[in-house]
C-alpha cells in the first residue's frame, strides 16, 4: 500500500500528542496514512507494554490511519546506526509516502530527539538505489520523501508553519486519551509522571489554540522543516 503521509514516533502516543490533528484532517480529505511506532514504550513508568498495545489500536481507529507498525527498538537505548537505518528504510520503501513526519528536533525525552535525527537520516539514505533492502524475500525498490517535517512535544520550539486543525481538536484529544494508562486521570493509583498531570493535558489544547489564534483560526499544530518551504503563489498561503 502507498501512503500518502507516514508519521514516526519513538514511543505510541508521540504521534498522537504531535500530530493526530493533522493525520485526521487528512484522512477525511481521502489520504492514505499511516503511523510507525519505534518502539513499545516498555520504559514508561505508568502501564505495560501490552496495555499500550491496546491504547495504540484503539487510538490508531479513532484516527482512521490505514496501517500502524512497530519496529520492536529497544526504549531508551536504541541508537542511529546502520542496523536501526536499514529498519527505517525497509518503511519507507514499503510504504512510499510522499511526506513524512517525525519526533521533535530535541525535547526533553532523550528518544525525541534521537528518534527525529534516525528517521530523518534514514528518509536521505532510503533514496540510495546502493542500499539493497528485502521485505518478505522481495527487493525493495529505492524512494526518497519528498519532505520531512517534525512536529513539537515538550519544548515550545518555534514552527516554521502551522497546520490549520480546526473541527479536528476533539478527535485529537480522543486519540491521546485513548492511552488510558499514560495521561491524567484522578483515580488512577499509577505514580504521578511529567504527561500524567492535568497541566499538561490542558496544556495539549492550549499549545494548539494559542498555535491557531496567531494565525486566526480555532486550533492549529505546528512543524518545523529541514528545507524552506515553496508555493506556486502567494495565494497558496493563508
Amino acid at each position: 500500500m502507498k501512503l500518502d503521509i507516514l508519521a514516526f514516533g519513538a514511543h505510541p502516543d508521540d504521534v498522537e500528542l504531535g500530530c493526530s490533528g493533522t493525520l485526521a484532517k487528512e484522512v477525511s480529505l481521502g489520504k492514505k496514512v499511516g503511523i510507525v511506532d519505534l518502539t513499545r514504550g516498555e520504559l514508561g513508568t505508568r502501564g505495560s507494554v501490552e496495555i499500550r498495545n491496546s491504547e495504540s489500536a484503539k487510538a490508531s481507529e479513532i484516527l482512521g490511519i490505514h496501517v500502524r507498525e512497530n519496529l520492536d527498538m529497544r526504549d531508551g537505548f536504541f541508537v542511529n546506526d546502520e542496523t536501526h537505518q536499514l529498519k527505517i528504510i525497509q518503511m519507507i520503501r514499503k510504504y512510499q509516502p510522499d511526506v513524512v513526519i517525525c519526533n521533535a528536533i530535541d525535547d526533553r525525552h532523550i528518544d525525541h530527539g534521537k528518534g527525529s535525527k534516525l528517521v530523518s537520516d534514514a528518509c536521505f539514505l532510503s533514496g540510495l538505489r546502493k542500499i539493497e533492502t528485502e521485505w518478505e524475500g522481495s527487493s525493495q525498490q529505492a524512494w526518497r520523501p519528498k519532505a520531512v517535517y517534525h512536529y513539537i512535544q515538550w519544548k515550545n520550539i518555534e514552527p516554521d508553519f502551522v497546520v490549520d486543525i480546526s473541527g479536528f481538536m476533539d478527535v485529537k484529544m480522543e486519540s491521546i486519551l485513548a492511552y488510558g494508562s499514560q495521561f491524567y486521570n484522578p483515580n488512577s493509583n499509577e505514580p504521578t509522571t511529567p504527561i500524567a498531570t492535568k497541566n499538561f493535558l490542558d496544556s495539549v489544547k492550549y499549545r494548539a489554540q494559542d498555535l491557531g489564534r496567531i494565525v486566526g483560526v480555532e486550533f492549529a499544530e505546528g512543524y518545523t522543516v529541514e528545507r524552506y518551504l515553496a508555493v506556486n503563489s502567494l495565494g497558496d498561503l493563508i
